[in-house]
């Protein structure tokens, strides 16, 4: 995953796999304000889970992601504060860290996520 305006950014990165069906990855943060990562596990579940975010995006659903699991939560609101999306990534669970990032996404994002997904699992 990589939500990005050139200035502002949240990306996800698979860092290596754990086995065939989780991986270890980063949710790195950044801004001309502020930078931040934090570790996770991917599954195949938290996969799946993000595809059906994406289609409620594409929708015109606002979505939380990963709220159930132990780790940070991904919320992404289309509509902000600042007249773009907004990506606020929690990470109650080891950091008690919120942070609100408004992200001016180039029209056609939703479809290079979900590109960028199914690559992914073709890959796994």
């Amino acid at each position: 995953m990589r939500l990005t305006d050139h200035e502002n950014e949240v990306s996800i990165t698979v860092l290596s796999p754990m086995d065939s069906s989780f991986w270890e990855a980063e949710i790195e943060v950044t801004s001309m304000f502020v930078k931040g990562s934090t570790l996770l596990v991917l599954s195949r579940s938290k996969l799946e889970s993000w595809a059906q975010a994406l289609d409620a995006l594409y929708q015109g659903q606002d979505v939380i992601w990963m709220q159930t699991d132990r780790g940070p939560t991904i919320s992404i609101q289309l509509e902000g504060e600042r007249d773009c999306p907004e990506v606020v990534v929690e990470d109650e669970s080891i950091s008690m860290v919120t942070v609100r990032i408004p992200i001016a996404l180039e029209e056609g994002w939703i479809a290079d996520q979900q590109s960028r997904l199914h690559r992914f699992i073709e890959q796994g």
